[in-house]
């Protein structure tokens, strides 16, 4: 096996890894304290576009992690990243909630809904009719389809929630255009999170509870990873995978002496 680098930063995911429904999991404020107190960059990364990094902070430091704002990496902010590098100042109409729209706003998009030149698809808890409507008469009428992440379903105390991928294949169907998904799994998400911390892939690393996404993600993006197994995936659902992550972990609480 191929001698590691040290690890000189970190990126971890937010729910299952962190927290899990709104409750810190134990060892998730040792591994954000020794983080900060370390120096080393890193980012928790969410594929929920639904908040700003500045909600994000606040929903944190109300359960006991002080994570920084500039630490906070969102796939609406990705997706402003991205679409800022590659069509700067352009025109969206946007589904979504302030996380995805302050993001494109603060890269200079103008969101309008006459013949904008993409539609972007984001997370909301309330998708209506008439919007989905909308923005499958603008792809027809050739805007370019975008959409922060693929998660066909989101968590709540209730089950599970339709999330944007569901959404965004609903539109596919009506009008035969895929999105470009920006999120994880997409190693866009990792690299763009990395250049704002200055840091390489190949002396970072990736913690997450999943192996379709995150493992996924840091493994095509050149980083160690680490599976935790305190959100969705269990040993057993490994094997079902033709990738393994680098290490796996009970929990966060077992990576607190990495750092």
């Amino acid at each position: 096996m191929t001698d590691r680098k040290p690890i000189e930063s970190w990126l971890t995911d937010m729910d299952g890894v962190l927290m899990h429904e709104g409750v810190p999991i134990p060892g998730a404020d040792a591994f954000i304290k020794k983080l900060r107190e370390s120096g080393k960059p890193f980012l928790v990364l969410t594929n929920n576009s639904i908040y700003t990094a500045r909600d994000l902070h606040a929903r944190l430091i109300r359960i006991g992690l002080e994570v920084p704002v500039e630490n906070i990496w969102t796939s609406a902010l990705a997706t402003a990243k991205f679409l800022d590098g590659q069509h700067p100042g352009g025109t969206a109409y946007v589904i979504g909630e302030a996380g995805l729209t302050t993001a494109l706003h603060d890269v200079g998009y103008v969101m309008t809904d006459h013949d904008p030149e993409f539609v972007i698809l984001g997370e909301t808890r309330t998708y209506s009719f008439e919007a989905l409507t909308k923005a499958i008469r603008l792809i027809d009428n050739g805007a370019r389809f975008i959409a922060t992440n693929p998660d066909n379903t989101g968590p709540s105390p209730q089950g599970a929630l339709p999330a944007t991928g569901s959404v965004a294949a609903l539109i596919t169907k009506a009008t035969g255009k895929e999105p470009y998904f920006v999120g994880k799994p997409n190693p866009l998400m990792m690299r763009t999170g990395l250049n704002v911390i200055g840091a390489h892939s190949e002396t970072s690393a990736m913690i997450g509870d999943r192996m379709d996404t995150d493992v996924l993600a840091g493994l095509e993006a050149g980083m160690q990873t680490f599976l935790v197994l305190t959100g969705l995936t269990t040993a057993g659902d490994i094997e079902r995978y033709p990738y393994r992550p680098t290490e796996v972990a009970d929990s966060i609480a077992d990576l607190v002496h990495l750092v």
